[in-house]
């Protein structure tokens, strides 16, 4: 490694493994070497504090699969120099990427908005809803999958053995480690949230849909009937909510940086522009009314509390792009201290 001038780390999500590595890469590493992370949303400050070279640090967000997604999610640390970060830009773009920048903040740009899409999906299936008719929505809008068929293809056993080990995983009124628990992973041994009769084909599970029942009577809930409308609004808006809040804090540079984020990250449906663009074709307002309408009915859901940006542009009468257009530059693009 001697003579590199860049290293990516890419191993698991573990902060004391990636800080031992950072600290031997930079032992080994040239001065003027760039050391990368390839981290989903761990602080990219934790990582290059554990070198004498934090200038020279920056996350390095590549898709899975990496091979075939565009998106390169660069993570600007608080001291990272702009060498640093120029090079990683065009590093992306000569190997066919589309670099966006983010800044160093908890889950970055895009797993950022994603927590709450993930939230939603889970807390209406515990309400009445099924695993596959939430994802039908998903798909149905163009996502190539939905939130439960996503975390079958990620795994979901990602995270579970931390919270077993740490007693934290409890099977009988969480789904996800019931699962686990029963032997179903994922697609990786053919039964997560569906069965996977030859691998890839997704088949709804009776067995899953009865565990979904139990644990959502074990968590106190009255099932009810969904419509697909509410399953659309409950998962998109309050990503979307949260894309707004992802520009009053800065971390993306533009509207339009999400928007590349979440088409070539995420491959959310190209036809709609991407979720702050398709924003603007809903309206700002409907949105606001809808999301208030929810804050009201789960108050201690605070994602859907519409974001303050959201609500200027509503009192403005304005679209996002012509008031971002007008009043961008009041939305710092700087270096901040993660907010966990």
């Amino acid at each position: 490694l001697k003579n590199c001038d860049l290293v990516i780390e890419a191993v698991f999500e573990d902060m004391q493994l990636k800080k031992e590595i950072f600290e031997k890469l930079d032992a080994a590493c040239k001065p003027g070497c760039i050391l990368a992370s390839n981290t989903s949303y761990l602080s990219i400050d934790e990582m290059a504090a554990a070198t004498k070279r934090p200038e020279k640090v920056m996350g390095m967000h590549f898709f899975s699969p990496a091979n075939v997604m565009k998106l390169l999610e660069n993570i600007q640390g608080a001291k990272t120099d702009n060498v640093t970060l120029v090079t990683c830009t065009s590093i992306g773009t000569r190997i066919g990427k589309w670099p966006v920048l983010s800044q160093n903040m908890n889950g970055f740009i895009g797993n950022r908005m994603l927590t709450f899409y993930s939230t939603e999906a889970g807390s209406m299936a515990m309400e009445g809803a099924m695993p596959a008719q939430i994802d039908k929505v998903a798909t149905d809008f163009g996502m190539p999958m939905g939130p439960f068929a996503m975390s079958d293809l990620v795994g979901l056993d990602v995270g579970f053995q931390a919270r077993k080990r740490k007693g934290l995983s409890d099977p009988k009124m969480n789904l996800k480690d019931a699962l686990c628990e029963s032997g179903r992973l994922g697609m990786k041994n053919g039964k997560g949230y569906y069965d996977y009769k030859d691998g890839r084909t997704r088949v709804p599970s009776k067995l899953v849909d009865d565990l979904v029942v139990e644990i959502s009577a074990n968590n106190g809930y009255k099932r009810r009937s969904f419509t697909d409308q509410e399953i659309f609004e409950r998962l998109f808006y309050p990503l979307i909510n949260e894309g707004f809040k992802v520009l009053e804090d800065g971390v993306a540079r533009q509207p339009s940086d999400i928007d590349v984020t979440y088409c070539h990250g995420y491959n959310w449906p190209r036809v709609t522009g991407g979720p702050m663009h398709y924003a603007d074709v809903i309206g700002l307002k409907k949105i606001a009314d809808i999301l208030t309408k929810y804050a009201s009915t789960y108050p201690k859901a605070h994602y859907f509390a519409p974001a303050s940006l959201l609500k200027e542009c509503v009192a403005s009468n304005s679209s996002l792009s012509k008031f971002w257009a007008k009043n961008g530059n009041n939305y710092k693009f700087v270096p901040k201290t993660p907010r966990l």
